[in-house]
């Protein structure tokens, strides 16, 4: 399990205990964190998942695999911390973990 900080982008922040095994997604939308649209349901489709990770978190989050890369770049939101959170799995490892939910989704 790890404890996820997520901010709206007026600065609100929400605090959830996510089990290992789930994505960052299922997690916050089963915790109502506001701002995580998931319209396709983690299927990679929509691109309404999007967070931007904390810059001390992006290598822990692990990489982008090609699909990611062109829903972002798709959406013009390919920073180097945009991530789409369907595709992080929580662990324990990510305890602590920080993410900003942007202004709106696509």
């Amino acid at each position: 399990m790890a404890r996820i900080t997520f901010i709206e982008s007026n600065g609100t922040t929400h605090t959830a205990d996510i089990n290992d095994g789930t994505s960052l997604m299922e997690g916050a939308t089963g915790h109502n964190v506001p701002g995580i649209d998931a319209d396709c349901g983690g299927a990679m489709t929509c691109g309404t998942c999007l967070v931007h990770i904390d810059p001390a978190w992006v290598e822990r989050t692990g990489t982008r695999c090609e699909h990611e890369q062109q829903m972002l770049e798709f959406a013009g939101r390919d920073g180097d911390n945009a991530r789409l959170s369907c595709q992080i799995i929580v662990d324990a490892t990510l305890d602590g973990l920080v993410v900003r939910l942007p202004e709106a989704q696509i």
